[in-house]
């Protein structure tokens, strides 16, 4: 069928991407009777063929990105710095967006992550804090459905229980819980938007274990949850529109339009009162720098010169061995407990088992362990990959899986300004456009935390009895695709790209929203922090119009 891609009538806002802050801001404002026109550069999936996803996600010939389409000259980039950076495995352009290959774990960030700068000497302070988003939280736990038990004596304080139940912890979790219990190590569930029981019109999870990067049966969140309600509400979504450029009035004082292309070959310009920007912490920046003109030499917004600077990720930590026991890992696809207790205080010890890091706490980021249910190889990866059947495969399996044990972890890294995203100019994507360039490397600082996460994690498994085979340190670390920090909010415009509601100082009917705007990144998944400041951004955006 053919897709009317045309622009509309002039909107009262027009939103940039449909992941989930783009979503839920489209559906608040298009819930209270105002005009909504989304552009997403992506197409849309259809639901009926998830089952065939997971099974591509499931056959080694098909890597990550492509089991959502991701790459080509669409989806171009590159990467510089002391490490190569993933991008396509990290994210996924569509209606949905990353929210369809998310693991899903929805955290609040703690008290200390806005104000790092005053109490560790490192980032910048948030302007905001817990209170200010508190209320958000609590609305968009209730938006995502969150499944939770509340019971971490870590976290930040709440206003209600979690929406949904609990899960209940996995096999594997209770061989943790002894030897934590021994280590003076409390631990605690973990909060997901995956449905424990049916919720917003979604079943509850029927345990396919494929969560990461596909969820067949649409028990886990994702943001055409949202999409679907603003269409309902009469916004209007427009798919495989990449936006190439925003324009502005010969002041240089108000975005006018958004042009974007169509798979036609055509170029179309959305004009709006009020425009956000939610395309990620990687498209974001790219857009803006895209949108130069004579008024903003350097690209849009960017009077401060922070435009793409300071981009911040989170780093895995992961310490993994075996044991003379079945431990039924897969059964379970996420995670079901884990550990705040070194996340405010990662120096500390324990008086049962683990000893004081050597320094203070300020010389290390927050971490968050995790007490993985997906470690060791996926048997049927291993029938794939390997070839063979009958016995010989079922000797082979039998071998290969069922008595593995993985402490994983989440390491806070420090924002640096030369962590960066800028434009590429020796190459360019379909449209003729430059693409991004990531530039990316760890600090001497994330380097000592995910140390000391190992060290943690060693002593655990020690503990359990296990046998330790691998080690995720700070030279094989990776990314966790949470992109953030390159538009950061502030109260000084020469500081910062947007203030503390999310309008970028240099425009003001210009917004960004999501996870770019972030000031420190903690070492809390971003996704719950991001809907609640796209809750929080609608409403202003609301008083704007």
């Amino acid at each position: 069928m053919s897709v009317d891609r045309t622009p509309g009538d002039r909107a009262d806002v027009c939103v940039v991407g449909a992941g989930p802050a783009g979503a839920l801001i489209a559906n608040r404002l298009a819930s209270t009777g105002h005009a909504v026109v989304v552009l997403e550069a992506g197409p849309r999936f259809d639901r009926e063929r998830r089952i065939e996803r997971m099974e591509d996600a499931l056959r080694p010939a098909h890597g990550r990105p492509d089991v959502w389409e991701m790459g080509g000259d669409r989806d171009a980039f590159t990467s510089s710095g002391d490490r190569g950076y993933p991008l396509n495995h990290t994210r996924v352009k569509g209606v949905g967006g990353s929210t369809l290959h998310w693991q899903g774990m929805v955290m609040r960030l703690h008290e200390r992550d806005f104000a790092v700068e005053s109490q560790d000497g490192v980032g910048a302070d948030w302007p905001i804090d817990y209170d200010d988003l508190r209320p958000y939280y609590a609305e968009a736990e209730a938006a995502l459905g969150v499944a939770g038990a509340s019971d971490n004596p870590f976290a930040p304080p709440r206003e209600r229980p979690h929406p949904l139940a609990a899960f209940e912890p996995s096999y594997s979790d209770s061989i943790f819980a002894d030897a934590c219990e021994s280590l003076g190590i409390t631990t605690h569930s973990v909060p997901n938007a995956r449905n424990s029981e049916p919720y917003d019109d979604r079943s509850a999870c029927v345990g396919y274990g494929t969560c990461q990067p596909v969820c067949p049966s649409g028990a886990k969140y994702d943001a055409t949850s949202h999409v679907d309600k603003a269409e309902a509400a009469g916004a209007r979504v427009i798919d495989r529109a990449p936006v190439q450029r925003l324009e502005h009035d010969d002041a240089g004082e108000r975005v006018t339009a958004a042009v974007y292309a169509t798979p036609e070959g055509q170029t179309h310009r959305q004009e709006a009162r009020q425009f956000v920007l939610a395309a990620g912490g990687v498209e974001t920046p790219r857009l803006l720098l895209l949108s130069e003109s004579s008024q903003y030499p350097d690209g849009l917004a960017n009077s401060s010169g922070l435009v793409g600077r300071y981009f911040t990720e989170h780093l895995f930590a992961g310490t993994g061995g075996v044991v003379d026991r079945p431990t039924r890992q897969h059964h379970v696809g996420f995670n079901t407990t884990e550990s705040h207790q070194f996340y405010d205080e990662p120096a500390a010890g324990t008086a049962q088992g683990i000893p004081a890091a050597e320094g203070a706490n300020d010389d290390f980021g927050a971490i968050k362990l995790e007490f993985l249910n997906y470690a060791g190889p996926s048997p049927v990866e291993a029938a794939l990959t390997d070839g063979g059947w009958g016995d010989e495969l079922r000797d082979r399996v039998a071998d290969a899986y069922g008595n593995h044990l993985t402490v994983g972890a989440l390491v806070e890294q420090t924002p640096r300004r030369e962590n960066r995203v800028t434009l590429d100019p020796s190459r360019t994507d379909d449209h003729g456009n430059p693409v991004p360039e990531i530039h990316w490397s760890l600090d001497e600082r994330t380097r000592r935390t995910i140390q000391r996460a190992n060290e943690i994690q060693a002593a655990i498994l020690d503990e359990v009895g296990a046998e330790i085979t691998w080690q995720v340190g700070p030279e094989n670390t990776g990314p966790a695709a949470h992109h953030m920090g390159t538009t950061q909010m502030g109260t000084d415009p020469g500081e910062s790209v947007v203030n503390a509601q999310g309008r970028t100082h240099d425009l003001p009917n210009l917004w960004v929203a999501g996870s770019s705007v972030f000031s420190t990144g903690g070492a809390m998944n971003p996704t719950l922090s991001i809907a609640a400041l796209a809750l929080r951004t609608a409403e202003h955006i609301e008083t704007a119009l």
